[in-house]
């Protein structure tokens, strides 16, 4: 069958729910498109006489491999499929639905361009089904569909579709989802999947292969200038070292002058190399062999680049999906892989974690498995990184357990650098003050260094009192804070607004160290250090 190469290629996953039908659907999809081998049919038939449908084919047993997977009814590991119709070719993702594999399911979503969200008619949208849109969101994935499955347990019902699809819409907006399509369907019966439903002429849209072959994905703003992260230093003899990666962003021609990041110099491209052929440009997507006219430092981690505006830093704070069986706890050394670069690096501290169903951002001082938090992260050294949403290649990571070596978490950067603008806002009418009254400053004795950590995001309006003592901060009842257009007023432990300093009370910047006593920038008398203790 011929590609219809105006569509192009579609990696997409199906996730949701355990039960809700997603192996069983992909299954469908390639037995009534015809794209099974003869003996691979026979065998389907075969497997499904021994199954729990009473001899009806069971479509999820061409996804579901596993041995344990078939005992059990459910989808364990990541099953790719490669295929092709008329319209379009695809690679598709059949991720596991249970909680207890949801890391499986992570690793699905990060390679994929749309996720096919499945929804069981008889449950309505359940804890999972809002945990895996929240991770197909956080790595990137903008392009949704929710297949209603199940509809025919449900009996086709339209008023029990449309009730769905509102909740569905209500989680689209939280998430803020680019573009999202609900579609009717049964995984089991083939309604809506391959062919139109006689048993729903009440739903006009499109079906759903119909919609897959046809949707057009759009990355999104292309991302700025060259770079390529460095992932070998390749020198066959004395007289030729070249730097071999992907081309994440632009394009690279010889006597194009690059910078090299973290040291900062320059050099300019000599030649080029896409396999063993000498070429003069390369783009996007390939791998390349980039010799440099001049010795540089260079090696694994660093990274080319040209009018890319990637930074540099030490400090970050990113979105993570902890995956760990132990839970994380602010001050645990890890490895971060972030593009080619591995470096030690700390939890610093977290800001917040998300719940599930309502999206609202919790206080925490801790986080479990599966469980979406934003975290303060430092590293022992600078790297190359940026914001995920800006350079997707350098704003992913992985946190690495030091000892088991295992993935403890996955996650994205969300901003670089020391971000002291405050995560606390006081307001009063169309005024605002960004103010640092309630970090925490942490010594850690391993590496040497104070580190900061903001608190979750708060805003104080006038008249509202504020959290003034704690462990870490004692203020007085009454002091001013100092503003470029004026004075944040604190008395008796409420903020009354913007006015004037009064002599009689403490003055104190924006950070909580006072600034009008003696001697000048005086960080101990409010504030006060604490220390890690290790965590074993």
């Amino acid at each position: 069958m011929a590609l219809c190469a105006e569509n192009g290629l579609l990696k997409f996953i199906t996730c949701g729910s355990v039960d809700d039908g997603k192996s069983t659907l992909i299954g469908h999809i390639l037995y009534d498109s015809k794209l099974l081998y003869t003996d691979q049919e026979r065998a389907l038939v075969l497997d499904s006489q021994v199954g729990s449908r009473g001899g009806k084919i069971d479509y999820s047993l061409l996804l579901d491999g596993l041995m344990a997977e078939r005992e059990q009814g459910i989808t364990i590991d990541v099953a790719y499929r490669y295929f092709t119709t008329e319209k379009r070719s695809f690679i598709v993702a059949d991720t596991p639905g249970h909680e207890e594999y949801t890391r499986n399911m992570a690793v699905g979503a990060s390679f994929a361009d749309l996720a096919v969200i499945l929804v069981d008619a008889t449950q309505g949208v359940l804890p999972q089904t809002r945990r895996h849109a929240r991770i197909c969101a956080l790595m990137g994935i903008r392009y949704f569909v929710f297949a209603v499955n199940k509809m025919d347990l449900a009996g086709y019902s339209q008023e029990r579709f449309e009730f769905i699809a509102r909740e569905i819409e209500k989680l689209a907006d939280e998430l803020k989802l680019a573009d999202t399509a609900i579609i009717p369907v049964s995984a089991t019966e083939g309604d809506n999947v391959t062919k139109r439903s006689e048993n729903m002429p009440w739903y006009g849209g499109d079906i759903l292969l119909a919609y897959l072959e046809t949707v057009s994905i759009d990355s999104g703003q292309p991302e700025t200038g060259f770079y390529m992260p460095v992932q070998r230093v390749c020198r066959p003899n004395h007289s030729f070292r070249g730097f071999q990666g992907q081309i994440e962003a632009g394009t690279v021609s010889v006597d194009d002058t690059l910078t090299v990041l973290p040291s900062g110099e320059i050099a300019i491209v000599k030649s080029i190399y896409v396999a063993d052929k000498q070429v003069n440009s390369a783009t996007v997507g390939q791998p390349v062999t980039v010799q440099l006219d001049r010795e540089v430092d260079v090696s694994r981690g660093c990274v080319l680049l040209r009018k890319a505006e990637l930074k540099t830093a030490k400090e970050f704070e990113a979105s993570l999906l902890w995956m760990d069986e132990q839970k994380l706890v602010p001050g645990k050394e890890y490895w971060v892989k972030i593009g080619t670069k591995l470096l030690p690096a700390i939890i610093a501290g977290i800001r917040h974690k998300v719940d599930i169903n309502t999206g609202a951002l919790l206080s925490a001082n801790s986080a479990q498995k599966n469980e979406i938090v934003g975290c303060e992260i430092v590293m022992t050294e600078p790297a190359v990184l940026d914001e995920f949403r800006l350079h997707k290649t350098l704003g992913e990571l992985i946190l690495i357990d030091r000892v088991s070596h295992s993935t403890a978490a996955c996650g994205v950067v969300e901003a670089v650098g020391k971000h002291h603008r405050g995560s606390v806002l006081l307001c009063d009418g169309s005024l605002e003050l960004a103010v640092g009254l309630f970090d925490g400053f942490y010594y850690h004795p391993d590496i040497h260094t104070v580190l900061r950590h903001n608190p979750s995001p708060a805003i104080y309006h006038k008249g509202d009192i504020l959290p003034l003592q704690s462990e870490e901060f004692n203020y007085p009842d009454d002091f001013d804070i100092s503003a470029e257009f004026g004075f944040a007023n604190i008395r008796k432990g409420v903020f009354t607004g913007f006015g004037e300093h009064k002599a009689d009370v403490p003055l104190l910047d924006k950070n909580g160290i006072q600034i009008d006593g003696k001697p000048p920038g005086d960080f101990g008398k409010y504030r006060r250090i604490t220390v890690w203790e290790k965590v074993l």
